[in-house]
């Protein structure tokens, strides 16, 4: 479907995925300037007061950087919010995003009618991360504007479905927006994304080796050493299950290969499962993809190395494109 506005200018179909604690306002604001949707995680914002001069910071230096470079203008950024029950700062988090009228709010883990009705009410949209085709309709059901299909190989928290299964399954009952997760940290994936009926690529590991980005560096290390053999699927840390760096699991004195399960009834993200570990801090998310980041880079050189990838890509296919016969 036709994007609308103000997500119709963009330089590359890509959102930057909220990161917990990594994402915060040098990394958003820079990736809206490069010309993606930047976002983060509300609740990077502590204490919850922060959030308020956050989106102040972001929308200020969005807004100056559109004045001074009119044809050249910053794509707009989105706010996540965790709409589980465990999250006992949602209401004052939406309240600020309506005060700042964020243009996307991505929701996570629960959908909400309330959550969504209210976004649509001030004139944003909203797009649901769902790791099944029962979630997606759920989410639709509600009031979402569009959907996140979160495929196999995904950093973070990850479902387990083939991005061509999920994307077919929700393509056959959805034409609105989609925005597809899932390894992707290549200009040619960015392409693929779109071959598969995604209007966005939803890119998430590729940022955190960047400068802006507020991470350790020994995690911006770890994903440009990073390969698809070296994540692990485990849902100990959180409740929920996820991928993340074989690395910092062994360097928390854990082995990849014997993980126990976790009750996934006792949700506590972040606090490390039953091991003195946390998650985030000490274990660290990564997608499948991240063996195409070779070096850590300024945001801009990233964006600029995806779209360089992506023409190509696009050129390629289309100098290839004479039918079978």
């Amino acid at each position: 479907m036709p994007l609308p506005a103000p997500f119709d200018k963009l330089r590359l179909p890509v959102i930057g995925s909220p990161l917990f604690i990594v994402s915060g306002p040098e990394l958003v604001i820079a990736q809206c300037k490069a010309g993606i949707i930047g976002s983060f995680p509300a609740l990077n914002a502590r204490p919850q007061s922060l959030l308020d001069e956050w989106l102040h910071q972001i929308t200020e230096e969005l807004a100056k950087h559109n004045r001074e470079n009119p044809d050249r203008p910053a794509a707009p950024f989105a706010v996540n919010q965790i709409v589980h029950k465990s999250n006992d700062r949602l209401d004052a988090d939406m309240a600020t995003c309506e005060k700042w009228q964020v243009p996307m709010v991505i929701t996570s883990l629960g959908a909400r009618t309330e959550v969504f009705d209210a976004v649509k009410n001030w004139g944003g949209i909203t797009l649901h991360d769902v790791i099944n085709n029962r979630f997606a309709q759920k989410a639709i059901e509600k009031g979402a504007t569009g959907l996140i299909p979160v495929a196999a190989g995904a950093g973070g928290h990850a479902g387990t479905q083939s991005p061509f299964a999920l994307m077919q399954e929700i393509r056959e009952w959805f034409d609105g927006l989609v925005a597809l997760s899932g390894a992707i940290a290549h200009g040619r994936s960015v392409l693929a994304a779109q071959a598969l009926s995604a209007d966005f690529a939803y890119i998430g590991s590729a940022w955190i080796a960047t400068h802006e980005a507020n991470a350790d560096p020994g995690y911006k290390q770890g994903i440009v050493e990073g390969s698809a053999e070296g994540i692990v699927y485990t849902n100990l840390f959180t409740g929920v299950h996820g991928n993340y760096l074989r690395s910092s699991i062994e360097s928390s004195g854990l082995d990849p290969d014997n993980l126990p399960e976790s009750d996934p009834s006792k949700m506590n993200f972040g606090s490390g499962g039953n091991t003195k570990a946390k998650a985030w801090k000490d274990i660290w998310g990564s997608g499948q993809g991240v063996g195409a980041v070779k070096a850590v880079e300024t945001v801009e050189e990233r964006v600029a190395r995806l779209e360089a990838e992506y023409l190509a890509a696009r050129d390629a296919l289309l100098a290839n494109s004479a039918p079978y016969g």
